[in-house]
Formats: C-alpha cells, sequence, structure tokens
C-alpha cells in the first residue's frame, strides 16, 4: 500500500494554500475578523472543501485508519445525527476511526472529523463520546480554522502556506506541529494561543448546546474533561487532545454550569456504543488468549455495561482466536434475538466464510440486502462471501452497484481488485486498483496504473474510452489542485 510521510502532509496543503497568500496580504491587518464572516476571506468554503478532500486522501495513507464497515457506520450514524441539530453547515461531514489507544481528535477542512479508537474505549458512556464529537463538529460549523488563519494573517507577517503546515500538522501530530507552529510563529505566540483558547470555548458552548439538543446528556463533557484532566494530572506528557485542547479547572467548572442550566437528560446505556467498544477491544487491541480472558472476567463478575456487548466481545475474542464452534455458540444465540444487528451480522459473516457455511451466510445477507440497499456493512459482506464462494460474477456486479451508489468507497475498490485478480480480467483489475491508488492521494500512480489497464484492454473498446476519459479526469484533478 502507498505509504507517505507525515511530514509531506504540511508541504501539500501548503502548495495548495499558496495561492491565497496575495489576498490576505492585501487586507487590513488591524481589522478585527467579524463572528459569521470570518474566514470567508482568507478561505473559500469551496476551497476548504476541495483542500478538506486532498488532505482526507493523505490522511489515508499516511494515517492507521480503521477500514472497517461496522465501525465506519457507527461513527458516522453517531456523528451525523449530531449533525442534523447543528447550525451553519455547510457541506456533509465524514467522520472517520484511527486505530490508535492515544486520545484524540481534531477535524479539518470540509467536515472531516477524526476520531482515535482509544478516545471510545474511554469513554464509559456514549454521551461522553459524543460530546468530544460534538466539539469538533463545532470546530467546522464556526470555521474556526480559516478564522485562525485570517487572524494571523491579519496580525503577522507570515506566508498563509507557512500558518497552514504549522496548523495541521499540530491537528494530527501535536509534538512535531507544535514544533512547526512555534517557528513559524515566534513573534506572535502568545496572541496565537489566547485565540486558540478562544475558539475552545466557544466550541465548548456550541458543542454542549448541540450534545443537548440531539438528546445526549449535556454533563457528558464536563465528566470526559474531568476524567482527562484527572487521569494525565501528574503525566509528564499528556496525550495529543490536551495539547490541542487544553482542559484547565475553569474550563471543566464552565462545561458543568451550562450542563446544568439545560434540561438533564438521562440515557440508558447505548447497546451500539457498548458494542463498538468491545469490538475495538477484541479486534484492535492485545491478543486474543488475553481478550478472551478478559470478557470472561466481565461476564463472570457481571461487570458490564450491557450483558449483549459483553458477549459480543468474548465470541469475537474466540474467532480472533480460531474457536469457531465456541463463536457460533455464543454469537447465534445473540443474532436470533436482534437479525437485524449489523455488529452480529458482520462476525457471522466471516464466521461462516470459515466453516464453509456459504448458504448459511446467502440466505442472511440476502435477507438484509433487501431490507437495506446499499447500506455498507451489508453490501461488502455479502460481496465477500460471493468472493470466498467462487461467486465472483455476482460478486462483481454486486459492488459495481453498490460504487454507483456510494462512490469512493475505499473498501469496495479494494475488494474490487481482489475479485478482478480471481477473474483474471488484468485491465479491470489495474482499473480498480487505480481508484485505490487515487483515494489515497497518489494520481500520478493512479494514471500508472490506467495506462497499464490500457494495455490490457486491447479487445474492448468501450472500456479503452472509459479508461482514458479516467485518466483525463485523474490528471485534470491533479492540475486543479496545483492551481487551488
Amino acid at each position: 500500500m502507498l505509504k507517505i510521510k507525515k511530514l509531506a502532509l504540511a508541504a501539500i496543503i501548503s502548495s495548495l494554500l499558496a495561492s491565497t497568500q496575495t489576498v490576505a496580504e492585501q487586507s487590513n491587518r488591524n481589522k478585527l475578523p467579524e463572528i459569521g464572516a470570518a474566514g470567508f476571506s482568507a478561505l473559500s468554503i469551496e476551497k476548504e472543501r476541495q483542500i478538506g478532500d486532498v488532505m482526507m486522501r493523505q490522511v489515508r495513507a499516511s494515517q492507521p485508519l480503521m477500514q472497517d464497515p461496522v465501525l465506519i457506520e457507527y461513527i458516522n450514524h453517531l456523528g451525523n445525527s449530531m449533525v442534523k441539530n447543528a447550525r451553519d453547515v455547510n457541506y456533509s461531514f465524514k467522520f472517520f476511526l484511527i486505530n490508535n489507544n492515544e486520545l484524540n481528535a481534531y477535524a479539518f477542512f470540509g467536515g472531516h472529523i477524526a476520531v482515535h479508537s482509544g478516545l471510545i474505549t474511554t469513554a464509559d458512556t456514549e454521551s461522553e463520546l459524543a460530546s468530544v464529537i460534538a466539539h469538533e463538529i463545532s470546530h467546522v460549523t464556526q470555521r474556526h480554522l480559516a478564522r485562525r488563519m485570517e487572524e494571523q494573517s491579519r496580525s503577522q507577517s507570515l506566508t498563509m502556506a507557512g500558518m497552514v503546515s504549522g496548523l495541521l500538522l499540530t491537528l494530527i501530530n501535536p509534538t512535531v506541529g507544535m514544533a512547526a507552529l512555534s517557528t513559524s510563529m515566534a513573534a506572535s505566540q502568545q496572541a496565537s494561543i489566547n485565540y486558540t483558547r478562544g475558539n475552545e470555548k466557544e466550541a465548548d458552548r456550541v458543542g454542549i448546546e448541540l450534545l443537548a439538543n440531539s438528546g445526549f446528556d449535556p454533563g457528558g463533557a464536563a465528566d470526559f474533561f474531568g476524567k482527562m484532566a484527572e487521569k494525565y494530572r501528574y503525566k509528564s506528557m499528556p496525550p495529543a487532545m490536551l495539547l490541542t485542547h487544553p482542559v484547565s479547572e475553569a474550563r471543566i467548572t464552565d462545561a458543568r454550569l451550562r450542563a446544568h442550566n439545560m434540561p438533564m437528560i438521562k440515557q440508558p446505556p447505548s447497546l451500539e456504543f457498548e458494542l463498538t467498544k468491545a469490538r475495538i477491544t477484541a479486534r484492535y487491541q492485545k491478543d486474543a488468549v488475553y481478550n478472551i480472558d478478559y470478557f470472561q472476567r466481565q461476564l463472570n463478575k457481571r461487570a458490564y455495561a450491557l450483558k449483549e456487548a459483553a458477549q459480543y466481545g468474548l465470541a469475537l475474542s474466540y474467532f480472533e482466536n480460531k474457536d469457531y464452534q465456541k463463536t457460533a455458540q455464543i454469537l447465534e444465540p445473540l443474532y436470533k434475538n436482534d437479525a437485524n444487528n449489523l455488529f452480529y451480522v458482520d462476525v457471522l459473516s466471516d464466521l461462516y466464510i470459515q466453516t464453509k457455511q456459504f448458504d448459511q451466510a446467502f440466505k442472511m445477507l440476502a435477507r438484509l440486502n433487501k431490507l437495506m440497499p446499499n447500506n455498507q456493512v451489508v453490501a461488502l459482506n455479502y460481496a465477500n462471501v460471493l468472493h470466498e464462494a467462487g461467486k465472483n460474477e455476482e460478486a462483481e456486479q454486486l459492488l459495481q452497484d453498490f460504487l454507483l451508489v456510494k462512490p469512493g468507497n475505499f473498501i469496495a475498490y479494494d475488494l474490487l481488485t481482489s475479485i478482478y485478480k480471481k477473474q483474471k480480467k488484468q485491465a479491470m483489475m489495474h482499473v480498480a486498483k487505480a481508484e485505490v491508488i487515487a483515494l489515497l492521494g497518489g494520481y500520478s500512480r493512479a494514471v500508472d496504473e490506467l495506462q497499464t489497464a490500457y494495455t490490457f484492454a486491447d479487445e474492448k473498446p468501450l472500456v479503452k474510452k472509459r479508461i482514458r476519459a479516467r485518466i483525463l479526469q485523474f490528471q485534470a484533478q491533479e492540475e486543479k489542485i496545483k492551481r487551488l
């Protein structure tokens, strides 16, 4: 898979924003930004969206994203359930997970919000997790990154590209980012810090209001702030989130006061949240033997929020340990009682593949595919089962139909590459591989793959025309990035 160093991210964004420098330099440096209009002279919403798309491609290439349809579905459902209650939403939001135990979350251009897996497993309730996401949504809707750039451009003789390099590195890698930021901003660090504190306070206010309006406990923010402050009170190196989102006693108190002034909302434990925590623990943390013992102790001591989640974690741990009989003994009753639960369906699909029970898998997934057409968990699992069963033509058609509705799905193109390889469809395999590479930001390499595909499509004039058209699209996209 394409590997790109983290520092390349800043260089790419720097070049993208170089064209905005002239506009910023011509602005009145003594004029303060107006709330609501701030950020527009430095960076338009359309340019934010374009830069966000490029940045997301680079993040895919440089960060350990969790390409897990079940978890992707959950975090996007949770995030968008709050976005629909937010104000000043200028574009669709995309939420994604990074496989990292460090506590961190960050938002960047175009409505992209990253959440570290460690943040989820540390949260005790869904309201705590939702409070962090609501805070990041508020950073986006209030356009804090664009506003901060504008503020700095008016008070400092810095290049726009230099500012953004440090800012974006700070979001993704606070340790490296802070060093880059301090180098380019030595003349007015305190002004920048004060502006950041103002952003954080505004995001707290807007985020807690959004949390309550979305039906979550508004006290979740203060609870999570307090937990982080206590956990890292005596640590010499705090987690990344505390570097970019410093937590003080005053901030915790302010969050509690805001929550107390809102109607109390006490939610019962969320099954999907607890299943998400169990899935991350069982599939991405420790080893299978350790996790079996961990979840078994939870069940023995009844030390769980919801029994089904602990059972699910145990079943998934048994699966990871290749004990398929014990997996089935736990998971099949869970599925029988909740047949539309995609957490259970996903693991059962893998179980049926390993035990060659393809008819069982087809029956389960065909029903769900009618009930939830183009749901990514159902469609991708169904295509994978068809592929493993040797029904590659059906798997190919299913994925092509899915991509018409959900274009740009990384997992779908990756799976399609394997299916074409199995079918010995060389041209189409290289076409699908080109799409994967393009989603990682490697347009030049993607064009190379398409040119290879073209050589394998000698007797297929329609396929050759499509390949030529896609080459032109990738080349145009690369030129568009250079002109931003």
